[in-house]
């Protein structure tokens, strides 16, 4: 079986820097499916360890190293793109302010860090390209790092522990099959769908 064969894989070290660089550039290009990447290694895992019919998941080591990977991949990502906004001057002050959502978006987080709290920033991980957007306002509005990066953490290892659970579990539930793919990546992108609602709903004071 096609997936029996890919999960044989997972245990290799490429499986590894693939996601990690994936999920790295993803704050600069949104369109890169480092999401779809990762449940496809974790469903790979699971094929790999026996988990779907039934064995020991022997694999799980295997997850845990995917989630390190993808989550610290996913907090470098957010640092470098806080880093250049930071440092990015008034050209992308203009281009921010010429964005509605770009600066309502500056103004939420801003606002959100202030009060010390952000679920914002955690929210954002799921949404499409919200990554993108609160990185480089955070960086763009020089908010401080100890305000921003602890979210970016949790932002990123949440996002990294659901993405491999999906795969993870999917492959479980219902077989290494392309089926189990497509639930997982469903759920996925019906988080992504969900948090950029309650993002769009947040009001702004």
């Amino acid at each position: 079986m096609v997936f029996e064969s890919v999960g044989s894989l997972a245990g290799g070290p490429w499986i590894y820097g693939v996601v990690t660089l994936s999920v790295l550039l993803d704050v600069f290009v949104p369109v890169l499916p480092s999401g779809v990447l990762v449940i496809a290694a974790g469903t790979a895992a699971a094929a790999g360890s026996g988990a779907a019919t039934g064995q020991v998941p022997r694999g799980v080591p295997d997850l845990l190293a995917l989630i390190l990977c993808a989550a610290t991949a996913s907090v470098l990502g957010d640092l470098v793109a806080y880093r250049l906004a930071w440092r990015g001057g008034e050209r992308l002050d203009r281009a921010i302010a010429r964005s509605r959502r770009l600066t309502s978006a500056q103004e939420r987080l801003g606002e959100a860090l202030a009060r010390g709290g952000g679920a914002l920033v955690v929210l954002a991980r799921f949404a499409p390209a919200g990554r993108s957007v609160v990185s480089f306002c955070a960086g763009a509005a020089h908010r401080r790092a100890r305000d921003f990066v602890p979210w970016s953490a949790l932002a990123g290892l949440s996002w990294a522990a659901y993405s491999v659970a999906l795969g993870y579990y999917g492959a479980q539930w219902l077989g290494a099959t392309w089926l189990a793919t497509g639930v997982s990546l469903t759920a996925l992108f019906g988080a992504g769908a969900a948090a950029g609602y309650f993002m769009r709903r947040r009001p702004a004071s």
